[in-house]
């Protein structure tokens, strides 16, 4: 039977035997015995690379942090992790900076100060998944909605089926529409500032 260490777009983690191209944590333990016992550790969500200066481990290692895994950085985001400061440095400082706009601010920002933010803006007190209302044409390419129950990508002017092997099916919708975003709003507001995710390679099979 695989690990329960996969993230869907609303945060939840399952099990899968498919394979996700980021790994991420949630602040420390959440297993025993290999076997989830709670959804998260601290408000630090971060998504990193699968592999880093040759590092290797046991996936679920007793007493160390459990590793999770999503298809993409979108999906990432979705569930409200963000880059990691040291093994995607790069992609930490364009999300900073990313963020420095949106929020107005003089300075970038502090992992910390992100973090407070997010962790309010990705689940509530009963933690559950935080969601909001938008226009589909005023959303940003990146950003994952959920249409009669099914998670969507929207890139490119299209509307992507995410499943846990890939994004599938190509969609539309009219543009009017109001949808339920599952990206937390601060995160889109980075992707309206110019951070784009990197998304799976099955989107462009799908077109």
């Amino acid at each position: 039977m695989p690990l329960q260490n996969r993230i869907d777009p609303c945060g939840r983690i399952f099990r899968t035997e498919a394979r996700g191209t980021i790994m991420g944590n949630r602040g420390g333990v959440l297993h025993r015995d290999r076997e989830i016992v709670r959804t998260f550790k601290s408000r630090r969500w971060i998504a990193c690379l699968l592999e880093f200066k040759g590092r290797r481990r046991v996936v679920m290692t007793e007493k160390r942090y459990t590793e999770l895994f999503f298809l993409d950085e979108a999906v990432a985001f979705a569930a409200g992790h963000r880059p990691c400061a040291e093994c995607r440095r790069e992609r930490f400082n364009a999300f900073k900076e990313a963020w420095r706009r949106v929020k107005g601010l003089d300075k970038l920002p502090f992992a910390d100060e992100m973090d407070s933010v997010l962790h309010s803006a990705r689940i509530d007190s009963s933690r559950n998944k935080v969601t909001w209302q938008a226009e589909l044409r005023s959303l940003p390419d990146g950003c994952l909605v959920q249409l009669e129950g099914r998670p969507f990508l929207v890139w490119r002017d299209g509307l992507f089926l995410w499943t846990p092997q890939g994004y599938h099916r190509r969609a539309s919708a009219p543009e009017d529409k109001i949808v339920t975003v599952l990206t937390p709003e601060p995160i889109a507001g980075c992707f309206r500032e110019g951070y784009t995710p990197q998304i799976h390679y099955s989107v462009t099979e799908s077109c």
